[in-house]
Parts: structure tokens; C-alpha cells; sequence
């Protein structure tokens, strides 16, 4: 398995529109082969920022590859950087290979 995480720091008079960004968008990655789940996060608020995360679970690091040399991929981040900026700074990728895996 692989993890895909994009870190934000969201501007706080932001939050209200990142937020509604994210979760009124039409969710794409259903129909990619080798997704496994998402998670949309809210972290700590800082003083100039509030720590958010999406959290994408992958079979493997080629299907999560594969996702991103994809055209739900491109439709899906179409629209990015246009607008008012939401953010302190870009989003920063951190990617990840499961080396165990626990669940109930």
C-alpha cells in the first residue's frame, strides 16, 4: 500500500471556502483503479494558518502513480491555483510505503 498526503496551511479567514472547496467537489478518485479510501483532515490552528491534509490510500505507489498521469487527475485539479489564494504557501506532498498495516 502506498500514502499520499498534501499538506495546507489554510489562511484562518479562509477556512469557510477551503473547506466548502473540498467538500462540495465532485469526488473523482472512485472510478481510478487501485484506490483504496480518503480522508479530508483538520489539524492544529497556528497563528497564521490552520493545518489541514488530504490523505489518499493507494493499493501500491504505481497505482497512485498511475492516478496522477490520469485524465480524472487533470479534471480534477483543473481549477487549481485559480482564484483567491486559501493558502500560506503551496500545498507540500508527502508520499509514503505501508510497511504494516493493522486493522481490527
Amino acid at each position: 500500500m502506498y500514502i499520499a498526503m498534501n499538506r495546507f496551511r489554510v489562511r484562518p479567514d479562509c477556512e469557510e471556502a477551503f473547506q466548502q472547496r473540498w467538500l462540495e467537489r465532485e469526488v473523482l478518485l472512485k472510478t481510478v483503479p487501485g484506490f483504496v479510501s480518503f480522508q479530508f483532515l483538520k489539524g492544529p490552528t497556528r497563528e497564521d494558518h490552520v493545518l489541514y491534509a488530504s490523505h489518499t490510500v493507494w493499493a501500491s505507489h504505481q497505482a497512485f502513480v498511475d492516478w496522477t498521469q490520469s485524465e480524472p487527475f487533470r479534471t480534477a485539479h483543473a481549477g487549481a491555483g485559480q482564484g483567491k489564494p486559501l493558502t500560506v504557501g503551496p500545498p507540500v506532498f508527502e508520499g509514503f510505503e505501508v510497511l504494516q498495516n493493522v486493522e481490527p
